[in-house]
């Protein structure tokens, strides 16, 4: 017998607004509203979307040297990330392959992790097993919600003035509607924007009045995978895992440069020699020239007809007004501007190797 999918605190307020819900991850989401993934995706790149993301794992991780902690689990520099900033990170495992990846807040009395939906189950045990003295707790008890796009800070910040103020990757704990929130500038578009925690009695009452300002519209998962993907951001199962190094990735930013130099990660020799000698294979934009969709799973050749790779994620982009997709290929076919053919449905369509994101990023820096 299968478990029944959980419901976040707005699957109520997703069903009144004609929202297509599916099983995600074990939870019952979105995928899409009337307005559709393509309308979605452009309010998103133009006005504003808020997404229901409260099916990601929130973890409270108290106790004394937290950030020196967890840098023995992963090879971002949390020991000096500065109270009210966040960070991108992963865990790596001993052959420097990628466990998960997720954002780490410094909040100043306590750690706030955020880590993905699916892999909870792995991450929390990880790091009660691992984090000495450190006391970790998963809450239940709040939803999270991602206002994303170039109005994002006008919906937000009409029932949050602090919120303007707030630059990409700082956090703070601010009010809204009375409620007391974690308010976080970041996200997963590509775009401005804000993930927000809301305690979950109060989330449907503050997602409905972001949804009354005039720019803000509900989008569901499908725009959201296509936001990222144009974004050049990585989707956990698709273009990173278990296998996948960071290096492999194009997530050597990821990695600060003391850390780089002195490891003391899981995977650092892999991780280390990969830095300093190059990955075999690489993560790449790749473009279509037709108006096929190459998705995960498509062989990539090159000129001559010999396998260089295969795509990870890949889908229309409507911003781009095209089919776009990652994928590793190896690291001597990765220069942009070569010419690759992909295999769909047993025909080779021309594609180009292409520098990443598709779409510029606008953060507030």
């Amino acid at each position: 017998m299968t478990d029944t999918p959980k419901r976040t605190p707005l699957y109520d307020l997703h069903v009144e607004l004609g929202g297509k819900m599916v099983d995600f991850a074990g939870w019952e989401m979105p995928v899409q509203y009337p307005m559709g993934i393509m309308g979605e995706h452009k309010h998103c790149r133009e006005k504003a979307a808020l997404f229901d993301v409260s099916h990601m794992g929130q973890v409270i991780l108290k106790g004394d040297d937290v950030g020196t902690q967890l840098e023995t689990l992963c090879p971002q520099a949390f020991a000096t990330l500065k109270e009210g900033k966040a960070r991108y990170g992963f865990f790596t495992n001993d052959a420097g392959g990628i466990m998960d990846d997720l954002i780490v807040s410094n909040a100043g009395s306590y750690w706030f992790v955020v880590v993905n939906a699916a892999l909870r189950h792995q991450d929390i045990p990880h790091m009660q097993a691992n984090l000495a003295g450190v006391d970790i707790t998963e809450i239940f008890d709040r939803a999270l919600i991602a206002v994303q796009g170039p109005s994002a800070e006008d919906v937000v910040g009409a029932l949050c003035p602090a919120a303007r103020d707030m630059t990409f990757m700082e956090t703070i704990m601010a009010d809204i509607m009375g409620a007391t929130c974690r308010v976080s500038r970041l996200g997963y578009t590509g775009e401005d924007g804000y993930e927000i925690s809301i305690p979950e009695d109060r989330a449907e009452e503050i997602a409905r009045a972001f949804l009354a300002h005039e720019d803000c519209e509900p989008a569901g998962l499908g725009a959201r995978d296509s936001l990222r993907l144009e974004a050049g951001l990585c989707l956990y199962g698709n273009d990173i895992d278990q296998t996948t190094s960071p290096i492999e990735a194009s997530l050597t930013w990821a990695i600060q440069k003391r850390r780089r130099e002195e490891g003391g990660f899981p995977g650092a020799a892999r991780i280390q020699k990969e830095i300093s000698e190059g990955a075999a294979k690489k993560l790449v934009g790749i473009k279509p020239e037709g108006r096929a969709p190459a998705r995960q799973g498509v062989e990539v050749q090159c000129a001559n007809g010999h396998t260089i790779g295969a795509i990870t994620s890949g889908g229309f982009g409507p911003t781009v007004g095209g089919p776009v997709a990652m994928g590793y290929v190896s690291t001597n076919h990765a220069t942009p501007g070569e010419k690759v053919n992909l295999i769909i449905r047993g025909k080779a369509q021309p594609a180009e190797i292409v520098t990443l994101p598709f779409v510029q990023q606008n953060y507030k820096r």
